[in-house]
């Protein structure tokens, strides 16, 4: 496979991902976290520091609305519930970051 196709489908791949976060809204960041060691805000720092790495000007807050496909606030007050004390606990007790 040469670098352009790889290129382009790990992009496609990325897009895929990112729609179905979008699409499933009731799996919660602290879900993914548990689960994954990762969530929608992650993906959304590697977008930046990604964008940084290349020297393209992209603000936090835009790398977000481009992963959670609405601005962070919005996507907040529609989607985000209030983490479970068993949710919370086991993030503490798996925190590495």
């Amino acid at each position: 496979m040469d670098d352009k196709t790889r290129i382009e489908l790990e992009a496609a791949t990325f897009r895929r991902l990112r729609d179905h976060l979008q699409e499933n809204t009731d799996v919660q960041n602290i879900d993914l976290m548990n689960l994954a060691d990762f969530c929608r805000n992650c993906l959304s720092k590697w977008y930046k520091a990604e964008a940084d790495e290349r020297g393209v000007d992209l603000e936090y807050e835009a790398a977000r609305e481009i992963v959670y496909g609405m601005p962070y606030g919005e996507w907040k007050s529609k989607y985000q519930t209030e983490a479970t004390p068993e949710q919370k606990a086991k993030f503490e007790a798996s925190n590495k970051h």
